[in-house]
């Protein structure tokens, strides 16, 4: 299958950034690459989320699948390749360092349901499905090389256990946990814990991230028997949606092809061939599903093709040698 690169470098300028450096594999300092940049940091969407989020947190997390949480506007700012030394970007990232538990985690603003075992209260925590999607976006915006950071990693790759991460929390959440059974894995923290990891020099080889994405290759192998924590993996799980921000089949694509040890996985290749028959007659993907928090957002329809799912879709099954 061949990328409709021309089509991509007629979108938006975050779809022609991320185009030209992970479709193109143009340099950085390559000009088309830092034309497309600047046009980037001058979009109105992007801007405004960055905008938005100088007021971190905003608002407490209430439901980690509320995809307009300014968590997943921060995740992303990550994904586009927006950087901390970007304009208004220092004050975001200062802000989040500030929010740190004692055993290293980064935390965000929680309340959590007392009919779950929380307390019911705002408070400052982490939570396995909250907790690395700040690892991974301050990894991203270039706090890669911290001590703190790593310090965080080194505690949350911790409490893996043989079959993947568990639903784990803060001690500040209280008995607090998703609807499963304690022993079951996490799919979601299964998936942003190896985001998180895979950014990370020292992590991504590591058994850590090996469980995690056998973890993550097994729940697809045994979707139709096993649920945990209520995370289903039927038709709607397999429609293309973006932005990447929860458990379904493009986020869970996108990540486990960044495993090199996965790419001949017959599990990973099953899950690929069903992205890869979405595509239209001129390679395009349609958004299958929307987020009505991001209906603004160019894949935030169903009526046409998307640059930024077809984008996320070809640069998936590049890795795996099904698209050129």
């Amino acid at each position: 299958m061949q990328t409709p690169e021309a089509w991509l470098l007629e979108g938006p300028a975050w779809v022609q950034y991320r185009a030209r450096v992970d479709l193109l594999g143009q340099p950085e300092d390559d000009p088309g690459v830092v034309s497309a940049r600047h046009a980037m940091l001058a979009d109105p969407q992007v801007s405004g989320l960055i905008e938005e989020l100088a007021g971190w947190p905003v608002a407490p997390i209430v439901s980690h699948k509320s995809a307009g949480h300014a968590l997943h506007k921060l995740v992303l700012l990550a994904d586009l390749g927006i950087r901390g030394d970007d304009p208004g970007m220092a004050a975001i990232v200062a802000r989040i360092w500030e929010h740190r538990a004692s055993d290293g985690p980064f935390q965000v603003l929680t309340e959590s349901p007392a009919r779950y075992g929380g307390t019911g209260q705002q408070a400052w925590a982490w939570a396995l499905c909250d907790s690395p999607s700040l690892l991974y976006a301050l990894a991203r915006f270039g706090q890669s090389e911290e001590p703190e950071l790593g310090a965080a990693a080194a505690h949350l790759a911790g409490l893996v256990r043989a079959n993947g991460w568990p639903c784990a929390v803060s001690p500040e959440l209280g008995r607090f946990r998703g609807p499963g059974r304690r022993d079951d894995p996490c799919p979601y923290a299964n998936l942003i814990m190896l985001k998180a990891l895979l950014q990370l020099q020292r992590w991504r080889e590591s058994d850590a991230a090996r469980i995690g994405a056998e973890t993550l290759l097994t729940l697809w192998a045994d979707r139709r028997e096993r649920h945990p924590y209520m995370f289903y993996m039927g038709t709607d799980f397999c429609k293309l949606k973006a932005p990447m921000v929860w458990y379904d089949i493009l986020h869970l694509l996108d990540v486990l092809t960044q495993c090199a040890w996965a790419r001949e996985d017959p599990r990973l290749r099953d899950m690929a061939s069903i992205v890869a028959a979405k595509a239209d007659g001129e390679r395009r993907f349609v958004a299958e599903s929307v987020w009505m928090a991001w209906k603004a957002w160019e894949f935030g329809q169903k009526q046409r093709p998307s640059r930024w799912v077809t984008l996320l879709a070809h640069r998936a099954l590049r890795r795996l040698g099904m698209a050129t």
